[in-house]
């Protein structure tokens, strides 16, 4: 008997939505068959995963599983006297529905009627199914997502696809590109791609809603004197004012340089003072005759200090 896909990711019926992403990502990361190469048996384990994750996380499908409306593959299940509603349709088009039929709605009806009437089951004339979908996973780096274009992904070991990834788009979101799934039955329409997008963490930036934040070193000189500095950018590098007497931890702000969608964000650049080699002379000796004219307690305010 199949598990349903709530034994498959492992978790209980009530499960929450936030619950069940958590575990499809630790599954992903465990059965991705980038991690296992050579392995055929996690590969289709990962696609599996994949598949009750892709019921699970879409509320409308979860709740017509949950209801008995659709069945583990996402196919429509048959209501009560489905076969009979066809056995007594108009002359001529017994056992025949209107419209098109899930693979898996197929299966049921052979099942029932056995060899119908001699036709083997690729003659059964009349009858459409759409194509099942194909699940698949995309790992793009962080510039990609921020910019947008394309990345090549394996389909098949002979099949590839040039997939555009829209400017802003976020880990974990899904692609749909229509018509890129299973083939269809008896004339019925090709199943869909469904491509899981997972954005590689970057060293220096990070994301904040559609803001770019990246810290900065600077040195002493720099922020007591004030510079022009170079800053990178996800749209490449920028050069930006340091004003004279600035802070560590002082933020300053890069119009319409962060994830460039229609309304691009800013980024937010976070200053990080460095000293350099503090074993020089000269700088210490200056520091000694300076601080006790310019006394300044750094800490004032904290508690407990």
């Amino acid at each position: 008997m199949a598990q349903t896909p709530y034994e498959v990711l492992g978790v209980k019926p009530g499960a929450s939505a936030d619950e069940i992403r958590k575990v499809y990502r630790s599954l992903a990361k465990q059965f991705h068959p980038d991690l296992n190469p050579g392995k055929p048996e996690a590969e289709a384990r990962f696609k599996v995963i994949s598949a009750a994750y892709d019921l699970l996380s879409d509320a409308d499908k979860r709740a017509r599983y949950d209801r008995g409306e659709i069945d583990e593959t996402g196919a429509e299940r048959p209501p009560r006297g489905y076969y009979r509603n066809y056995a007594e349709g108009a002359q001529g088009r017994h056992y025949q529905p209107e419209g098109e039929m899930d693979l898996n709605d197929l299966e049921d009806l052979f099942a029932a009627f056995g060899s119908a009437g001699g036709r083997r089951r690729g003659e059964a004339g009349g009858f459409k199914a759409r194509g099942a979908d194909r699940h698949f996973t995309l790992t793009v780096d962080f510039v990609t997502a921020a910019n947008g274009g394309k990345q090549r992904l394996s389909l098949a070991p002979e099949e590839w696809l040039d997939v555009v990834i829209p400017a802003g788009f976020e880990d974990g979101q899904v692609l749909r590109l229509r018509g890129k799934g299973g083939p269809g039955f008896g004339g019925g329409a090709t199943g869909d791609a469904l491509i899981e997008v997972h954005v590689a963490p970057h060293p220096l930036f990070r994301r904040d809603g559609d803001n770019v934040l990246i810290e900065l070193p600077v040195s002493l000189t720099e922020a007591v004197l004030g510079a022009r500095v170079s800053v990178p950018t996800v749209t490449g590098p920028v050069t930006m004012t340091i004003p004279k007497g600035s802070d560590s931890g002082g933020q300053l702000r890069l119009r319409g340089k962060g994830i460039q969608k229609k309304s691009p964000g800013d980024q937010i650049v976070t200053l990080k003072v460095s000293i350099g080699p503090s074993s020089d002379p000269e700088l210490a000796e200056f520091l000694e005759k300076w601080a006790p004219q310019h006394r300044f307690d750094a800490r004032q305010g904290m508690p407990g200090a």
